[in-house]
């Protein structure tokens, strides 16, 4: 469980960099976050290869500022996160929401679900990509 807990601390900071590291992922890996579901090793890789070719697009800079790891049980990690940015609009438009990551394990020691949670709803992020004007409307 230490060598979970160890590559997640070293993974998550430069997720929007670098590739992160696989071998701690079952092969059927289940995530879901506020928009998306899927199962499977290959469609997980995808996502982070997505993130990465998305935060490069359009963001003139963009952080995973990761705040905690931590087991909360001996099958269940626990990471607290915030991304942040600025898009790459002619106005000045940051994002910033904040999330938590619970991973499960098997008895493998492999990470077999990831489910994200967001501290606000999807409609609300992309609402500051808007006009600061437009917040206020």
């Amino acid at each position: 469980m230490n060598v979970v807990v160890e590559t997640l601390k070293k993974d998550l900071p430069t997720l929007f960099d670098r590739d992160i590291s696989y071998d701690i992922y079952s092969r059927d890996i289940y995530f879901q976050d506020p928009v998306n579901k899927f199962k499977g090793k290959v469609n997980y890789r995808i996502i982070f290869w997505t993130l990465r070719f998305h935060s490069r697009l359009f963001f003139k800079s963009i952080y995973f500022d990761l705040h905690d790891v931590s087991l909360t049980d001996d099958r269940t990690i626990l990471a607290e996160w915030t991304v942040r940015g600025v898009l790459r609009l002619p106005w000045s438009a940051n994002i910033l929401f904040n999330g938590w990551s619970t991973y499960k394990l098997n008895s493998d020691g492999l990470i077999y679900e990831h489910i994200d949670t967001w501290d606000r709803k999807p409609a609300e992020i992309l609402k500051q990509f808007l006009p600061a004007r437009a917040h206020q409307e």
